[in-house]
């Protein structure tokens, strides 16, 4: 029997559990607690801070594009943090580009990639979708648009990651590390009050990338996915692969089927692993949804991928199940 029908007859549709029998429950169920509202989930142990921010919004009974967009600034604004915003490793150039995009309960969504000197590129990336007839803005195009939007030009490149850099130039090996290197991300879910969801995602990519190499972060389907009828999908680890599969949308079309949040995730993992199974045991991704209902699920490749959520009713870190 496939999974969809699997799920369908045991009466899971949409994240709602209805009792029909003698059914098998669902071995790696995330604890998700359907009928949440609002609620915020985000990628890392970084995802924990963020979602204070976004939760300053929620509680007040505030909009989720608002909520996820100030939840992932605090983790853009975060110089010890390498992955995101300032203070994130460079290219193997030494420059710090940045991808990020964001998406509403409207399907409206904004985006912009290879962007330099601009400490909060999800705010660019709110401006590209609220004020322009665009979805994305790349390179010098983007920065001309922050700029004249009145963000301030300023170095990213922090002594840590420098220094980093140099080290790297040492050697310059270059093959991504399972659980480091790929915390490149932060992607963030939300859904208020009045039971609408919208998504962030943003990054600085993976660390001594060729210069001009852009991953999913940016891109609307593969980093992040949002339908207001079902549910929402984000991504982190090696982007390459997640653009391969269009994972953030294939999550949502899953969870239009029928399958739990954390089903679909783990069926995205599984398709990376069934495609590209020469490929898989050296890259991680990882893969995070939250449902109408107010379900949420994560699945990854390896075991490290950790996910944050706050509501009501709860404030922690939760391990992600995985495949290996």
């Amino acid at each position: 029997m496939s999974n969809r029908r699997k799920f369908i007859k045991s009466g899971i549709l949409g994240g709602l559990a209805v009792t029909t029998g003698s059914l098998s429950t669902l071995a790696c169920a995330t604890p998700a607690k359907a009928g949440q509202k609002p609620i915020v989930i985000s990628t890392w142990n970084h995802g924990m801070q963020a979602n204070v921010g976004a939760w300053e919004i929620l509680s007040k009974g505030g909009k989720s594009v608002d909520a996820v967009e100030q939840g992932v600034r605090i983790t853009e604004a975060d110089p010890d943090n390498a992955t995101v915003g300032i203070g994130g490793f460079p290219d193997r150039d030494g420059i710090v580009t940045l991808d990020a995009c964001i998406m509403d309960h409207n399907e409206n969504c904004g985006s912009v990639a290879f962007l330099q000197n601009i400490m909060h590129p999800i705010s660019v990336a709110r401006k590209v979708m609220d004020d322009t007839p665009h979805v994305m803005l790349v390179g010098e195009g983007a920065k001309k648009f922050a700029l004249e939007q009145g963000f301030k030009e300023e170095n990213l490149l922090t002594p840590n990651a420098e220094k980093a850099w140099k080290n790297w130039l040492k050697n310059q090996d270059y093959k991504p590390k399972i659980n480091v290197e790929n915390h490149d991300t932060i992607g963030m879910l939300a859904l208020d009050a009045d039971g609408d969801l919208s998504g962030a995602c943003t990054t600085s990519g993976a660390a001594w990338k060729m210069h001009g190499r852009v991953g999913d972060s940016p891109i609307i389907g593969a980093g992040l996915y949002v339908d207001n009828e079902i549910g929402a999908a984000t991504a982190t680890g090696l982007g390459e692969f997640v653009i391969k599969i269009c994972g953030s949308h294939m999550i949502v079309e899953l969870m239009r089927q029928g399958y739990p949040p954390q089903e679909a995730c783990k069926e995205a993992v599984d398709r990376i692993i069934r495609k590209y199974k020469n490929n898989y045991m050296d890259l991680q991704v990882g893969f995070l949804a939250l449902s109408k209902t107010g379900e949420y699920g994560a699945y990854g490749i390896h075991k490290g991928f950790n996910f944050a959520v706050k509501s009501n009713t709860q404030d922690e870190l939760i391990d992600s199940k995985s495949a290996v």
